[in-house]
């Protein structure tokens, strides 16, 4: 037998599940009326036909107990009896009086057919015939065959179907409309349920707090499941803030205090340098102590930075002259820009509101990635202009630009990129932009 598995109903598992539950309930609701009508109609249309059967027979027997044949040696068979017509008339009934071969000696409709006598009830054509003997006292034996249309029988038995039917849909209908008023009241504290995940989604908040139903039963459960998954969850994120705000004042004071005794090593090796050591061996260890110092101090400057970022505070901002601050930086960058070409255009004055030390770090930075990671005679353009109410500063250059790949992610921290046209000789931290 093989094994039937949810991926076999694609369609229905994309229904809405109040619609699942309403319709599993009006399938079933029509099932148990099927049967029942099954059951109740062939009992009600046996029923209904037994009856008319027993009707047939009764007055089958009425006739057959009021009527006489006898045999007259001029006339034949002579049929004494009520009037035939008038027995007949109120159930449009067809009456023949047959002798004891079969042969009609009285009658009705003598265009009628009901066939040769036989006992219980037949159906001829149109007809139910029921034949009973007739009994009367001095009677030849004779026979009484009682028929009526059986249209009528079968009409009643059409519309009994018909009410049964429009019973099985109906009712069918009203479970569906009642499956889905019900499935709706029981979904409704699980759309509300979701409407908070999905607000909880796009704000990231886990503080948000789920009301719990009154009633102990499976969406009650489930909304105090969620509710306590929040709060496990908000309390992970507070433990969470309180160790990176722990980091982050580690490093900053780390940061802070290494550049302290980097600030005073850096300034004695520049002392020693400007007095000049009298070998060339020391000389050259001077120099090379006194870059790497740079080096580390200006790390340490960026992890000060960063700190400072990470804890959220603002450095003090002034109104200063943007034009002024790229020229600034363009004249530390172009010592080192070797055979590029830097090109500048500041307008001036270009006023803004800001910190000049940090711009002042982020035009450098710009500058010097254009030059670290460009090959030799390109061209590299700083351009400081307004831009309606905005200062706009650009940095252009005609290099092979960023590797593919790495748009969304060069800036983020300690990512660095090498290419054909890298310079930088493996410096730097990732750090800069």
């Amino acid at each position: 037998m093989r094994r039937i598995s949810r991926r076999s109903f694609p369609l229905f598992e994309r229904i809405p599940v109040r619609w699942r539950i309403a319709v599993t309930t009006a399938g079933l609701t029509m099932l148990i009326l099927v049967i029942f009508a099954l059951v109740l109609g062939r009992a009600v249309g046996e029923r209904i036909r037994g009856d008319f059967k027993h009707d047939l027979h009764s007055a089958a027997r009425a006739l057959a107990a009021e009527t006489s044949v006898s045999n007259d040696p001029l006339l034949g068979p002579v049929v004494s009896s009520p009037r035939l017509r008038d027995f007949a008339l109120p159930d449009d009934a067809v009456i023949k009086v047959l002798d004891q071969f079969g042969n009609p000696i009285a009658g009705t409709d003598s265009r009628a057919q009901l066939g040769p006598p036989s006992s219980g009830t037949r159906d001829v054509g149109e007809l139910m015939v029921a034949t009973e003997p007739i009994t009367a006292s001095g009677s030849v034996p004779a026979f009484v065959q009682y028929a009526r249309p059986s249209a009528d029988l079968n009409a009643t038995v059409a519309r009994l179907w018909f009410f049964l039917g429009a019973g099985v849909l109906g009712g069918t209908l009203l479970a569906l409309l009642a499956g889905l008023a019900v499935a709706d009241r029981a979904m409704r504290p699980i759309k509300a349920l979701t409407g908070l995940a999905r607000k909880i989604t796009s704000t990231r908040d886990p503080g948000e707090r789920i009301p719990v139903p009154a009633a102990d039963d499976e969406v009650g459960e489930l909304a105090r499941t969620m509710d306590g998954m929040l709060q496990a969850l908000d309390e992970a994120r507070a433990e969470r803030e309180q160790s990176l705000d722990r980091q982050r004042e580690f490093v900053a004071d780390a940061s802070h205090e290494l550049r302290t005794p980097l600030t005073s090593i850096q300034a004695n090796l520049e002392l020693l340098q400007a007095t000049g050591p009298g070998l060339e061996d020391d000389r050259h260890a001077l120099d090379s102590a006194l870059a790497s110092t740079r080096r580390m101090s200006g790390l340490v400057s960026d992890l000060l930075l960063l700190a400072r970022a990470d804890a959220g505070r603002r450095v003090a901002q002034t109104d200063v002259d943007l034009a002024t601050i790229a020229a600034g930086a363009l004249e530390e960058i172009e010592p080192i820009a070797g055979d590029r070409r830097i090109r500048s255009e500041l307008e001036r004055p270009l006023p803004l509101r800001g910190n000049p030390d940090e711009l002042h770090r982020l035009i450098r930075n710009l500058l010097e990635n254009a030059v670290r990671h460009t090959p030799d005679r390109t061209v590299v353009e700083l351009t400081a202009r307004r831009d309606g109410n905005d200062a706009l500063l650009e940095v252009l250059d005609d290099g092979p630009g960023l590797p593919e790949g790495m748009d969304e992610q060069v800036f983020d921290r300690f990512v660095r990129a090498e290419g054909p046209a890298d310079t930088s000789g493996g410096g730097g931290s990732g750090l800069g932009l």
